[in-house]
């Protein structure tokens, strides 16, 4: 049995990059993947689908090239190639990764993990690994609602990101982040999708300002449907379609996408045999340090129920690594942007100004318009606005929503300087390069005095 001073199980976003700090501090460090290394997101998550995503935006972009100056003729989707370029990306991360874990000499274990006891690693084929310290990054996968029926016209994500045929009629069940995505990216290549949603709204995570300039934009300009407020029921499916009712309504489609969530990956760990159990939701608690029950495992990512995205599951892996491999404790990071690639895109950090008024806090926001800048008028990308919220007390920036193109990489910016406790009067007192779209975030501070210098003043 080889023995290691950390033992990581799960080769995703939170576990590789925690096997490769630990290595950095000098452990000797194994990592066990059941899959491939990259775990969901690199392999049928956040990597594969805005490769599909981004082709579509460019699709949409050359369709409206003409209000640019450029006549584009000829212009046709194949989907089959499409997905051989997603696979090339994944595959050329994938194994980016082994260079990176092999590089920094972490030895890699291919078979399902589970705990034979606290100091011990029992791997599918027998072969047992000794561990100092265990770090537990299984992840999450897909949630299957029991009620839908077994079918080929039926699928979660991962089996919708492997169609080589994009269907003509697709059905959306789930409103939230993911089916949203994958939603624009089949519209904006041709397909005709409905989203069925039974909570009042799609993306109800958002401030509804935000939420109705996506929905409104995914409605007029991409042509999906969006149904909500009640369940789909009576679900069918057959080698000619699918079916479902929906109020009164009958809904047809060649193919039912599932979106409606996650659950935590923890079976075969055998926790039992190390006295940890499961909360009430079937994850596996962790504190701020990354730390379990047991005094030697700890737990990173979608496994522990909190934020559910793949770099804060990087964060909390690099913490977790750190603190199990000595020295003083140090807590995870707290402050994570959210990046939606919708159409528009969406991204947002800190907090909302909905969850600002329901903790009682006392804010002012500012906003700006792409419509307003000169940049955004240029590339003919006008639609949607950033928001600073503040604190009305102290001015300091507490959160920050963006809607419109680039939002997923302009949030950066608003994570930066939230984290950094700037005032809202500093940040605009900040010179930004012109013409950029990070003239937004200036402009928007200076909103919040009412004192934007490319927007009208507000009415009093």
């Amino acid at each position: 049995m080889e023995t290691f001073d950390v033992v990581v199980i799960g080769a995703g976003p939170g576990g590789y990059p925690a096997a490769i700090r630990a290595a950095q501090l000098g452990a000797s460090v194994a990592i066990v993947e059941k899959e491939r290394l990259g775990g969901t997101c690199l392999n049928w998550g956040c990597i594969p689908t805005k490769a599909l995503i981004g082709t579509a935006d460019l699709l949409n972009r050359i369709k409206h090239a003409q209000a640019l100056g450029i006549t584009v003729q000829g212009v046709g989707v194949d989907y089959a190639a499409m997905i051989a370029h997603k696979n090339k990306v994944v595959a050329q991360l994938t194994g980016g990764v082994k260079q990176l874990l092999t590089a920094n000499g972490v030895k890699q274990f291919t078979g399902v993990a589970s705990f034979k006891d606290r100091g011990t690693i029992a791997l599918g084929d027998g072969t047992l690994l000794g561990a100092s310290k265990v770090i537990i990054a299984t992840g999450s996968t897909s949630a299957e609602p029991g009620f839908l029926p077994k079918n080929d016209r039926v699928v979660e994500s991962r089996r919708f990101l492997d169609l080589d045929r994009l269907p003509g009629r697709i059905l959306v069940l789930g409103g939230g982040f993911i089916g949203c995505e994958l939603a624009c990216m089949a519209a904006l290549l041709g397909s005709k999708v409905t989203i069925v949603e039974l909570l009042e709204d799609v993306l109800l995570l958002l401030d509804p300002d935000v939420r109705l300039e996506v929905r409104s934009n995914m409605e007029k300009n991409l042509g999906i449907r969006i149904l909500t407020g009640k369940p789909l029921e009576g679900i069918t499916a057959d080698e000619k379609g699918v079916r479902g009712l929906f109020g009164g309504e009958t809904l047809e489609a060649d193919l039912l996408l599932s979106a409606v969530g996650r659950r935590p990956v923890t079976e075969g760990l055998h926790l039992e045999n190390i006295g940890l159990a499961l909360d009430a939701r079937g994850f596996i608690e962790a504190d701020e340090f990354g730390r379990t029950k047991v005094a030697n495992v700890f737990a990173i990512g979608d496994v522990t129920g909190k934020t559910q995205l793949a770099h804060f599951a990087t964060s909390q892996g690099i913490t977790a690594a750190e603190n199990a491999c000595g020295g003083r404790l140090r807590p995870n990071e707290t402050l994570v942007p959210n990046v939606i690639f919708t159409f528009p895109e969406v991204g947002t950090v800190g907090l909302s100004e909905t969850d600002a008024k329901q903790q009682g806090r006392a804010v002012k926001t500012g906003k700006f318009n792409f419509r307003g800048l000169g940049k955004a008028l240029a590339l003919n990308e006008t639609a949607g606005f950033v928001k600073w919220i503040t604190d009305a007390g102290t001015d300091q920036l507490i959160g920050a929503a963006a809607v419109g193109g680039h939002a997923t990489e302009l949030i950066a910016e608003a994570a930066a300087a939230i984290r950094a406790e700037l005032t809202a009067r500093e940040l605009g007192r900040t010179i930004h390069a012109h013409p950029t779209f990070g003239e937004l975030w200036m402009e928007a501070a200076h909103a919040v005095h009412g004192e934007a210098i490319h927007a009208p003043p507000r009415k009093k």
